[in-house]
């Protein structure tokens, strides 16, 4: 707060006074007054009037001062009413009493909507699990079924166990922290388990993998970079054209290693790429061909956020489309802190 505002906030009060100062000195001069003792009175009621704002706009700037550093100092600001120290004068503590009353309602409301948050999350998760034993035994009922039928129910077996893995890591991506362990994996192996988790769905889409240069040492979540390494492949095959290749390719710098994951696909829209990030976003491409749900890309960039994957893409229509991940090549802080993971 400033001393402009603070006058400024107080001009009616101010206006009064002054408007009372001057009735009050016509009748003083009326009834006789001495207009030099008029004026030595005027002067001391110009003095204790000033004092007396000053005073108050210092302490008021003082309080501000002090709830806004706990303010900042809070990482639940909805706690704030539950930490400020009590204020002195009667209207501010009965204002302050009504100011806490809302805010531990809302505490309430927070806290019920993150219990019922963690709920869901915990049943999605086990559902995930329970579904994946029927996939399972769905997929080993398909080696016993002839030829095209079972090229068919393995796609579709392949469609639903990634859609089930979407919906585990939307889940899990609300609270990272407690699901993800960066460590030294290799890029080569984790490409591989990529492509490997995908094997059904590559071949029905008749998608040769061309890679080079993956022998890399990176520092990330294996786990969740073969998830968004998948993602990719995936919108590969969905969006393909007539003799479809995806190009995985890593090179290496000083700080980085930089794996892109390239296609000959449709393309996506120069306008739609700002865009393609977005939750729920699907394009004209997911429009036209049906089965989008636009949280592919959505989760890719959330996991990369989380895991500090410098994650880009590129596009031109009828030319393909190319996303890149810039992974940490070294890590000095996490290698004091977490255990090397093993090659084997």
């Amino acid at each position: 707060m400033t001393f402009r505002e603070f006058v400024s906030d107080r001009m009616n009060r101010m206006i009064i006074q002054t408007v009372f100062a001057a009735a009050a000195s016509a009748f003083l001069l009326s009834t006789g007054t001495q207009p030099g003792i008029l004026l030595l009175l005027l002067i001391f009621f110009l003095l204790i009037t000033t004092a007396i704002y000053l005073s108050d706009f210092l302490r008021q700037r003082a309080r501000l001062q002090k709830l806004a550093a706990v303010l900042d100092g809070l990482d639940q600001k909805y706690l704030f009413t539950e930490c400020v120290p009590p204020p002195d004068s009667l209207y501010e503590r009965k204002l302050f009493e009504l100011m806490r009353r809302c805010g531990r309602d809302m505490i309430g409301t927070v806290s019920h909507a993150q219990a019922g948050q963690k709920e869901y999350r915990e049943y999605i998760e086990s559902w995930v699990h329970e579904i994946k034993t029927p996939i399972t035994a769905a997929q080993l009922i398909c080696r016993n079924v002839d030829g095209e039928t079972r090229r068919k129910l393995s796609h579709e077996l392949a469609q639903i166990q990634a859609h089930v893995q979407r919906a585990l890591f939307y889940a899990r991506a609300e609270s990272p922290e407690k699901d993800f362990i960066v460590r030294r994996a290799s890029l080569s192996k984790i490409v591989s388990r990529s492509i490997q988790n995908h094997r059904a769905l590559l071949i029905h889409s008749g998608m040769r993998i061309e890679t080079d240069h993956l022998e890399q040492t990176v520092y990330t979540d294996d786990k969740w970079a073969c998830f968004i390494i998948g993602q990719l492949l995936q919108n590969a095959a969905r969006y393909q054209r007539e003799d479809p290749v995806v190009t995985i390719r890593a090179h290496a710098s000083v700080q980085q290693v930089v794996l892109t994951v390239s296609d000959n696909g449709i393309g996506i829209p120069a306008h739609e790429l700002p865009r393609v990030f977005d939750r729920g976003y699907t394009g004209s491409n997911g429009r036209a061909r049906g089965g989008s749900t636009g949280m592919g890309l959505y989760l890719c960039r959330r996991l990369a956020d989380v895991l500090e994957i410098d994650i880009g893409i590129e596009s031109a229509q009828q030319q393909g489309t190319c996303v890149s991940l810039a992974f940490p090549a070294s890590f000095d802080k996490l290698s004091q802190d977490v255990p090397e993971k093993s090659d084997s």
